[in-house]
Order: structure tokens, then C-alpha cells, then sequence
């Protein structure tokens, strides 16, 4: 075995569960299973490697200008890789090059802003477990170090687990290998796409252990002022994302400082369904951000800003004292214009700090991050004196964490130190300001004088030579050399020692070049050290005000956040919602926020009105399709969302009893896959709904029981209604075509019917989109037929079928009579044509009996007449 697979073995060896790439010159290179992994995945060329007269391995290789690029793609497909690098220089030693492993990176684990998404957290999740008890979650960002954790009990634990995890949309989710083991649960994690699962022994999750770690790594004798001191699982599953943390960086996570608790039960659950259907993040039909309820908010001005308002939407709050809170931060920015344009343009253009922190704590921040985190923390005592005479409580605590004075210390310390376009590559040189260091000052004067030493040298040596066109040149193989061109050999000296030749020139040393390119190459070698030396002293004094510099950069992201959500109130016309712990939703001229503004133009939102309450608990909404039903039951659900998230609404007054959760359940959808057809996956979601919701919970349904026989999904949903408003007592939005229903009202106390108006014209319908009292008595659909562009024929044919079941009264029984008008396609319009043509007149009988079974034959194969015969 040769040294050098020898070195990668032992490499591999420490991490056999990760792909290595092995640094070879200008290619990382991979072998054995790693290569053929590798090369299938990404499309690589596989070959092979000889390290001895009897051993071949396979091998592929990726150019190490290109890591980025791959890296990306091998996240992606949920690999851990190991990276390893040379560090020492190939042309210092004459022995094996000293290489190992200097980043392991996994999906959970990324910090590279190449490799991240800028709007979204990435998030490594760790998963405890005690049964008859519950579970512990807990999740870290590493790239910014958010660091949360939670212990979820009671009957509903594993049901909110999977909506919590749901809502994290892990990357990666560390477990105990005894989850991990259990089929049932592998397979409903699998179906949340994290990219990696990553199970540990069960050991690194006993409460005592990972409660030890956490004190250890946090610095603190006891997790009481982490709120989580008497919740054994949520420090199980924090501690157990900790070990594998530390298991894997070689980082020491300095910028993981705190731990944060919180509760599930303090935010509005939202399930995955209502998520999709409310088109929270991304729009139904193609997963795109633009059209959706975010899309439309984000207004904020920085990366971590857009962050945070994403996790503001996906998870409201229920705590009545924090969601005021937000109003009134929001309320005075609306108010406020010239607060607000100047919070917005001290915002505008700052850099990610929160990651640009997060990499400084990790040890990978480069120069230009630093420049980046100076330029930004310059802003930082000019935002604070923006808030000092602030009225709203929270406005003023979020300008007291801004900490001016460490980030004038820290923004003069990086400009002190840095010049202001550092090189990307940290061990070039060329990083630090002059008059920063002595020693580095010397050892540049030195490195100077050399090189000003080494131009009169050039012009001493063509003055005594008499060759004008002599260089004094520099490469990394021969270092400094003199080159004269071949017409000019005649004039070298005998002292000049020849050392290469080129195509059209000879290159030369003399003693005296020699003896200056030892000094020169010496001093800035020492430099280029030095300067990385420093470098690095500095990024980790940064490091250490790494919960300051967070904390600054989290009130940063809150502000953006609560900016950019008065922007939207100004720009829109949005109104302060009233909430309290009543059960009403009164709302006046509602519109929907993000249908309002995707109109054509010249076309007008109808804003309507709804009143639920106690005696108004369930309202049927009926109509026709294309009225307006689905967006008006939606646009009460997004309204009560915006003002549970703090923000403003698109009403001109609204007065909300707080919910603690909302459910939509809408449209048709299938579940392919796992052999779920529409209508069970309909009612697997409306039982989710029956079985989790409570008299707080908002309910939205459209048209439940549509996927089945008429009568089979009447029953359905009726009986759905009546559990929903006798047994549950949830508000509920009930949208459907099931007209029959109305009569609900006339059972149950707490039922109102509306109906969206339409205005007929014949055979045409008007859609008024105006929300009445009432139900609709006709559905309008082949009015609706006819608009989507179906054949007029059709239509017709249509119209005659429904005049049919109607006169017959819709017995169960009544089937209209089949549509004997014959069809004009090509095969009848040729017989047509044929008999038209026939010339009767010179007929013979035989050639009319021919012709006569002809046309019968041929009007059988178009025809069958009623009752076949």
C-alpha cells in the first residue's frame, strides 16, 4: 500500500459514512465506493488509479474551482462529505504531503452562502423520545446559530410533532436509532423529504447526558434561564443536536450561544394542508413563492428580515399581549411615514448579519465577510437613535438590543485592521491596512526594498551587458530569474549560470540574485503567514462578542420584518384589526389580500362583509362555480392569519376573538403514490379536522363530499356540518354545491346561509361576487360550462338533460333519453355527401340494392337506435 493510500484509508476510516474528497493538486479526488457513487450521481467520469503493481481503484475527480458547485449537488441528495485538504505546500517537502479533514458538511450542517437559501432557515432537527410521555424537538441553524428546543406531550403529541416538523421542513433530522428502527415511524419521516436522516445511539439522548452537554457547551450550572430546566426531553433532543454537531465540525461553535424554549400550544397550529391550501409560502398550482400570501408581504429589505417574516407567517402567535405588540410597533410605523422611509433606508442594502455572524462564530468567515459585517454594523447606532423616542414598548426594547457600542467597536476594529477590497483568499495576503502590525510593516519594508533592489539590478545588469531588452523575472518553479533573448547570448556574461531555456529566450541566475531572492521570497512568504496569523487573532475577537453581535442582528431582522409589514398596511390601505378572548369574527369590507392585487386592470375587488359569533357560529356559503366562494372563505381565513401574525389586515375594520387553530380544507387532490384515490384523501383530511379541532379552531371547507355518488356525499357533508356545530362548536366557513344543506339553518340554531349573488341574462350569468344572505338554488353550471369554452353542442345537449332530470324531479330513478341527433362528424357528413351525389336517374336496380346495403351497413356503425334494435 502506498503512503498516500494509506493516509486516505485512515481518513475514510474516521468518517466511513461520508463521502471523501481527497485534495490531489488542482482535483478533489474520490475512490473506491465513493467514486462510483459519485460518478453515477453527478454524471463524472470514472476511471481508475494504480497504487501498486496489484492494486487499481476506481476513481473521479472534481476540479477544485468547481467544489462549490458539486457540494451543492451532493447536499442536495442528502450526502455527509468530508473535505480534505493539503496543509502544508507539495513543493516544500519532499515527503508525503500532510492533508486532513477540515469541513464535514451535511444537509443539516451547511454554512456556505452558496450553498444556502437565502429566504429560508436551514435547519438540522433533533428528535427525542419517551413513551407514554411525548417527545422532545429541538432545531439549530447553523449558518446564523438559532438554537430552539421543545417538549411536546399531552393526547395530540405525535400529531403535533408531525406539524411542527412540518412547518421546520427540516434538512436533516437527527434521532435515536430505536425511531429511526421503527417502520412506521421511518416511514411517515420519510415522507417529510428532509434530505438526511441521521440516527445516533440511543445513549446521546438520556435526558442526564444531553442536559450535562448543553450547560457544558452553553457555559451555564443550570438550563433554568433557558426555560427548559424541568423538561427532560426537550433538553434529550437538544442535547442529542449538540453531539452531532460537535461530533462532526471541527468548529467549536462559538456562535451557538444561547437556547431558545417555546411551546407549540403559544402558536396557531397550521397542518400542511392548510398551508397549501391558504397558499402560505408557495401557490398551489406550480410551488412558486410569487403568488402566494408571503410573496405578497415581503416587503423586508435584508436577508434575515425575509427570513423571519416567512416564520411569523407559518407559525402566529395566540399570546394576545405579543400579537399587540406588533400592532402597535406596526401601527406607529404606519403612522409615521418619515420614521418608516428612514428605518427602511438605514435597513436597505445591509448584509446578512445574522450569517455573516453565524460564519465569524464557525470559524469560516473569510476577509470580505468581515468588510460585509463592518459595513453593517456602521448602520447600527444610526438605526438605535431612530427608535430611543419610540412609543410602541417594542419598538424601544428592539432599539435597547441593538447594541451601538460594541458595533462601533467592532465595525472600528475590522476597519482598522482590513483594507476595504480584501482578496477572496485569505493566505494571498493583501488583507491587512498598513500601520495595523510592526512586525508585518518590517517584513513588507523588507519585501519592498527587495523588489526596489531588484529593479536596479535589471537596469545595472543592462547598462554592463549592453542586452536593452534583459528582465529580471519571477515564477513559483525557478523563482527569480534573468532572461535574455537568443539574439542577445552573445552579450552574457560568463558569470551568469544558465538554468532553463525557453522557445525564444535563456534564462540565467548570478550569486548576487540568488542570495537577494532568498531575502525577498522569505519576507514575503513571512508576510502572507503573518497576515493570515492576524486574520485569524482578529475573526476571533469578533467571535467572542458573537451573542452581542446575534442579538444585535436578530432585533435588525425584527425590525425589517415589522417595516416591512407597515409598508404593506401603508401601500394597501390596510386596517389595525381589534383581537381579543372572545369567539367573533366580525369583519368589514374584507378583500383578499393577494387575489386583490392579481386582477386585470380595470378590474375591482368586491369586498364583503362576515359576522360569526356565538349565535353565528356556521356559515353555508352556496353559489355557483367562479363566483367568488373559494376566495371569500379564504380571504376570512388569510385576514385572521395577517392579524394573528401582528400585521394590519385588508379591511376597513375588523374585530377577531383569537384562534388557536385554522384548518382549509379545499379542492381535489390525489395520493398516487400511496394508492390514495381523491375522495379518500378528501376524507382523511376532513377526519384530521373533525378528530384535532375545538371550539377556538377556524374551519374552512370547500365542497366536502364531492368525490362520490351525489347522495353518498350529501350525507357526508351534512353530517360533517352537524359534528362540526354540535359537538365541536369551531366557527366554520362551509362552502358547497350541495344546495340541500341550506336546510341545515332550519335545525341547527348556530347555522346562517349566504350566497354569492350572480345576475341572470338569459343563458348567461353576471357574477356579482357579493356575499347575501341566503342560498342558491341553481349551481350554473353550464352557464360556467360554456365561459370555460366547451362545445356549444355540448352545452345544448347539456341544457336538454338537465330540463329532462329536473321535470322528472331528479328521481333517484330518472334517466334522460339518449341523445339521438345524429353526429355530424366526418364519417356522416361523407355518407351525406355520397347520397347527395348519387345520380338516381341512371341507376340500375341491382347498383340500387348494392348502394342501399351500403348506406345501411355504414349508418349502423355510426348509429345504434334506443333499446339496440
Amino acid at each position: 500500500m502506498t503512503p498516500m493510500l494509506k493516509q486516505y484509508r485512515e481518513i475514510k476510516e474516521r468518517y466511513p459514512d461520508a463521502l471523501v474528497l481527497y485534495r490531489l493538486g488542482d482535483f478533489y479526488e474520490l475512490f473506491e465506493e465513493d467514486a462510483k457513487v459519485v460518478s453515477r450521481q453527478l454524471g463524472l467520469t470514472l476511471t481508475t488509479r494504480r497504487f501498486s503493481k496489484d492494486v487499481r481503484l476506481p476513481m473521479c475527480g472534481i476540479p477544485h474551482h468547481r467544489l462549490t458547485g458539486y457540494l451543492s449537488r451532493l447536499i442536495r441528495l442528502g450526502h455527509k462529505v468530508a473535505v480534505v485538504e493539503q496543509l502544508e505546500d507539495a513543493g516544500k517537502t519532499k515527503r508525503l504531503v500532510k492533508r486532513d479533514v477540515v469541513r464535514v458538511i451535511t444537509p443539516g450542517t451547511v454554512v456556505e452562502d452558496a450553498l444556502l437559501r437565502e429566504r429560508e432557515d436551514n435547519l438540522l432537527v433533533g428528535i427525542a423520545f419517551a413513551r407514554g410521555v411525548g417527545y422532545g424537538l429541538a432545531g439549530v441553524d447553523l449558518s446564523t446559530g438559532r438554537f430552539t428546543t421543545a417538549q411536546i406531550a399531552g393526547a395530540d403529541a405525535e400529531a403535533t410533532l408531525w406539524e411542527e416538523l412540518d412547518r421546520l421542513r427540516p434538512s436533516e433530522v437527527v434521532l435515536p436509532r430505536s425511531l429511526h428502527d421503527d417502520p412506521a415511524f421511518l416511514t411517515r419521516l420519510q415522507a417529510l423529504h428532509p434530505a438526511r436522516l441521521s440516527p445516533l445511539e440511543d445513549a446521546e439522548f438520556i435526558p442526564a447526558i444531553a442536559a450535562t452537554r448543553l450547560k457544558e457547551h452553553l457555559g451555564v450550572a443550570s438550563l433554568e434561564c433557558f426555560g427548559c430546566d424541568d423538561l427532560p426531553l426537550a433538553q434529550a433532543a437538544a442535547g442529542g443536536v449538540l453531539y452531532y454537531l460537535q461530533s462532526n465540525q471541527i468548529s467549536e461553535l462559538a456562535h451557538i450561544v444561547r437556547l431558545t424554549t417555546y411551546d407549540p400550544a403559544n402558536y396557531v397550529l397550521l397542518d400542511t394542508i392548510t398551508c397549501r391550501n391558504l397558499e402560505l409560502v408557495a401557490t398551489l398550482r406550480d410551488g412558486r413563492r410569487e403568488g402566494s400570501l408571503y410573496a405578497h408581504l415581503d416587503r423586508t429589505l435584508t436577508a434575515m428580515g425575509r427570513r423571519m417574516l416567512r416564520r411569523w407567517i407559518t407559525r402566529p402567535l395566540r399570546d394576545l399581549e405579543a400579537i399587540r405588540a406588533r400592532q402597535e410597533a406596526v401601527g406607529e410605523l404606519v403612522a409615521q411615514a418619515e420614521l418608516r422611509d428612514d428605518l427602511r433606508h438605514a435597513l436597505d442594502g445591509l448584509y446578512d448579519m445574522e450569517r455573516l455572524v453565524g460564519r465569524v462564530g464557525f470559524g469560516n468567515a473569510n476577509a470580505r465577510d468581515l468588510v460585509a459585517l463592518r459595513q453593517s454594523l456602521e448602520r447600527v447606532p444610526h438605526i438605535h437613535s431612530l427608535l430611543i423616542n419610540s412609543h410602541s414598548a417594542l419598538l424601544r426594547r428592539l432599539g435597547d438590543s441593538l447594541d451601538a457600542k460594541t458595533a462601533e467597536r467592532v465595525a472600528e476594529l475590522i476597519a482598522h485592521a482590513l483594507v476595504d477590497d480584501p482578496p477572496v483568499l485569505l493566505k494571498d495576503g493583501g488583507l491587512i491596512r498598513p500601520g495595523y502590525d510592526a512586525e508585518l510593516e518590517r517584513l513588507r519594508a523588507v519585501a519592498g526594498s527587495g523588489r526596489d533592489w531588484l529593479a536596479n539590478f535589471e537596469a545595472q545588469e543592462r547598462a554592463r551587458t549592453g542586452i536593452k531588452n534583459l528582465r529580471v523575472r519571477y515564477n513559483q518553479v525557478f523563482g527569480f530569474f534573468i532572461e535574455v533573448t537568443k539574439s542577445n547570448l552573445h552579450l552574457v556574461p560568463p558569470e551568469y549560470e544558465r538554468r532553463a531555456t525557453v522557445r525564444h529566450a535563456e534564462r540565467f541566475v548570478t550569486p548576487e540574485l540568488k542570495a537577494h531572492e532568498a531575502e525577498i521570497i522569505a519576507a514575503e512568504e513571512r508576510s502572507k503567514e503573518l497576515e493570515y496569523e492576524l486574520f485569524v487573532q482578529l475573526r476571533s475577537r469578533i467571535a467572542d462578542e458573537s451573542a452581542i453581535l446575534t442579538r444585535t442582528a436578530r432585533a435588525v431582522a425584527e425590525l425589517d420584518t415589522l417595516a416591512a409589514l407597515a409598508q404593506v398596511a401603508a401601500e394597501e390601505s390596510y386596517t389595525c384589526p381589534t383581537l381579543d378572548m372572545g369567539n367573533e369574527i366580525v369583519i368589514r369590507q374584507g378583500r383578499h389580500p393577494v387575489v386583490e392585487r392579481s386582477l386585470p386592470d380595470g378590474e375591482r375587488f368586491v369586498p364583503n362583509d362576515t359576522l360569526m359569533n356565538q349565535d353565528e357560529r356556521m356559515l353555508i356559503i352556496t353559489g355557483p362555480n367562479m363566483s367568488g366562494k373559494s376566495v371569500y372563505i379564504r380571504q376570512v381565513a388569510s385576514i385572521v392569519l395577517l392579524a394573528q401574525i401582528g400585521s394590519f389586515v385588508p379591511a376597513a375594520e375588523a374585530r377577531l376573538g383569537v384562534i388557536d387553530r385554522i384548518f382549509v380544507r379545499a379542492g381535489a387532490s390525489d395520493d398516487i403514490a400511496r394508492g390514495r384515490s381523491t375522495f379518500l384523501v378528501e376524507m382523511s383530511e376532513t377526519g384530521y379536522i373533525l378528530r384535532h379541532a375545538t371550539p377556538r379552531s377556524l374551519v374552512v371547507l370547500d365542497e366536502v363530499g364531492r368525490g362520490t355518488s351525489t347522495y353518498d356525499g350529501m350525507s357526508i357533508a351534512w353530517a360533517v356540518a352537524e359534528e362540526l356545530h354540535n359537538a365541536i362548536g369551531a366557527r366554520t366557513l362551509f362552502a358547497t354545491h350541495f344546495h340541500e344543506l341550506t336546510r341545515l339553518a332550519e335545525h341547527l340554531p348556530s347555522v346562517r346561509n349566504y350566497t354569492l349573488a350572480v345576475a341572470e341574462r338569459g343563458h348567461e350569468v353576471v357574477f356579482l361576487r357579493q356575499l347575501v344572505p341566503g342560498g342558491a338554488d341553481k349551481s350554473y353550471g353550464i352557464q360556467v360550462a360554456r365561459l370555460a369554452g366547451l362545445p356549444e353542442r355540448v352545452v345544448e345537449r347539456a341544457r336538454q338533460v338537465l330540463a329532462e332530470l329536473e321535470a322528472n324531479g331528479a328521481a333517484a330513478n330518472a334517466v334522460p333519453r339518449p341523445d339521438v341527433t345524429p353526429r355530424l362528424d366526418a364519417e356522416l357528413q361523407a355518407l351525406l355527401q355520397d347520397v347527395y351525389h348519387l345520380d338516381i336517374a341512371n341507376l340500375t336496380p341491382v347498383q340500387a340494392l348494392v348502394f342501399l346495403n351500403e348506406l345501411q351497413t355504414r349508418v349502423k356503425q355510426l348509429w345504434t337506435p334506443p333499446g339496440g334494435r
